[in-house]
Parts: C-alpha cells; structure tokens; sequence
C-alpha cells in the first residue's frame, strides 16, 4: 500500500499545493472530489476566511482536504485555533520550525506534514513527530530554500537519511515526471503550478493566462536578501533589478515590496506591478484546464511514461 495513500485515505498520491491567492475553496474540493488532497492555502487568508473556505470546502466534498498554514503567520495561533475548532485532521506546515505546533496538532489527532527543501530540515521535521514530509526543490514557485537545491538532487538524498513517507515538489506538472521522482524514493507528488492555471484556483484569470504564455527562463530566484521567492518576469522584476544594480540595499528591497503585491498581482490581476509566484514548470503548461482534464491527463501520463533501454 502507498503510504500516502494510506495516511491520508486518498485514490491518488497527488496533492495539491496550498498556494497564496490560489488555493481557496473550489480549488482543493476540485482536486478532493478527483481522488487527490486538496490543501486550502492559509497564508493569503484572514482567519474568518479561512474559516469560511473550510466550511465551504467541507460542503463541496465528502473527500478528505487539508490546509496549508506558513507558521511565520502573523495570525498562526488564531489559525491553528480554527484549525481544531473545526476538526481540521491534516495540516501541511511550512515557512518554520516544525517543532512549533506538531505535538498540539498530533495530540489533537491531525496528520501533520511539514515542507522542507534540505535535507537538514527533514531530519529536523522527523525528530519533531511529522507525520510525513513534502521535500521541495527550488523550481517550486513562491517561496523557496536558500539552498537552491533541485528536486532531483533533494529527493534521493532525503529518502536515503528520512524514514517518513515523502511527497516530492518542485517543477512537476506532468505524469512522466510523477514516476520520475517515485522512482527516485518519493511516495506521492506535490503539484502547485498545474493546479493554479486551472478554471476552479481563485486567482485572476490574468495570472492563469501568464501561466500558460510563459516560456523557459521567464521565472527567477530573487529577493534572497529577505526570503528566497520564485516569481514570474515583469515590470516588478525591472523594478528589482535596477535596485540589485544600485547596489541592493536591503531597506531598499523592502521598501520596493512593500505590502500587498502578491495580492495585486495573483489575485487582483496586475501583471506588472505585482508579485507573480510560479514555478519553473509553467514553461510547458500551455491550457487552462478544469481540474478533472489535469488528473485525466496526470494519470494517463503516468501509465504511458516508460524508459528507453540503454542497449
């Protein structure tokens, strides 16, 4: 049996990232109701909406689903607060140390996992209790690692030092790449780009169409000085860039990204001024799709895919 599977009594091993300002309600039921977990993204989320899209969720599936919550949160102990008030039982942690709330989640019955991109904070995220451990290289969009380390180096480096179920992440979109990394030791996947330029993510329909237009190199690592963010080309960018060239003072850095920029950009639609969180995977991404296309598409994929002999 599929540990994955099993300790989330899911169909598929397929689980949808908990994205900022794409993972809301419709988003995670979507991909619940195809047989993966869907994870509502709490860090673009006001406590009363997080409860609100629980209540939602809960409504539009009878599947399990989870939620997503950055513990570098300014609200985290209200969140985790409505997390068991409403007998959430898996949370996915990240953004943290993984000591913070496992022991309180876990003692309440709640299937904890925490997402890492090094090896040392999966060994770190297993002494703590998880239940399990998504290990995310630096082609993921959004927040990353400062050791840029890709999936294809992090995941067999994890499964060979990390007893803990795991679910690799970054820069998987296709099926092919699905067996790549469970061939590699990874149980289950987590996707994040895939699901965003999807009809049911609560994004703006101008982040999804920038999704599908882009091409390879169109994404960058920047920001490092502060935390280390993967975003999408744009005037914002430029606007970096010049600040990087003047000599990169981090008051500057801060000052250029001010407060709500996410927000404008995924969800409000700006394109220019706001931050654009993908990953690098969003280069072969070319449709936006109903949930139900992309596992269809995952799964079919998946069967199909096959490694040529070296003689």
């Amino acid at each position: 049996m599929n540990r994955i599977r099993q300790l989330f009594d899911i169909k598929y091993p397929i689980i949808q990232g908990g994205m900022v300002w794409n993972s809301g309600w419709r988003l995670a039921s979507a991909v619940s109701n195809c047989g993966g977990l869907g994870l509502l993204g709490a860090g673009s989320m006001y406590p009363d909406i997080l409860r609100e899209n629980i209540v939602k969720c809960r409504e539009a599936t009878a599947q399990p689903f989870g939620v997503n919550v950055p513990l570098l949160y300014p609200h985290l102990k209200e969140v985790i607060n409505i997390l068991l008030e409403e007998k959430i039982k898996i949370v996915f942690t990240s953004a943290g140390n993984p000591k913070t709330y496992t022991e309180v989640l876990k003692r309440e019955g709640v299937k904890v996992v925490h997402v890492v991109s090094s090896l040392k904070f999966a060994v770190k995220s297993q002494d703590a209790g998880v239940d399990a451990v998504v290990a995310e290289g630096f082609e993921a969009g959004g927040h990353n690692g400062r050791e840029e380390t890709t999936t294809l180096s992090l995941i067999p480096n994890v499964r060979k030092h990390v007893d803990l179920p795991l679910i690799a992440a970054g820069g998987i979109a296709l099926g092919s790449q699905m067996k790549a990394v469970m061939l590699l030791g990874a149980e289950g996947v987590q996707i994040g780009s895939r699901f965003a330029a999807t009809t049911e993510a609560s994004s703006h329909h101008n982040f999804k169409q920038k999704i599908v237009q882009a091409q390879e190199g169109d994404t960058v690592l920047t920001l490092k000085e502060l935390a280390p963010v993967r975003i999408m080309k744009n005037g914002f960018y430029e606007e970096l860039e010049k600040l990087y060239q003047s000599g990169k003072h981090v008051e500057n850095l801060k000052s250029a990204l001010g407060k709500g920029r996410p927000k404008r950009g995924m969800l409000e639609g700006d394109m220019e001024n706001g931050v654009l969180e993908i990953g690098q995977s969003s280069a072969f991404i070319d449709a936006i799709l109903p949930v139900a296309d992309v596992f269809r598409i995952l799964l079919d994929e998946f069967a199909t895919a096959s490694c040529p002999e070296l003689s």
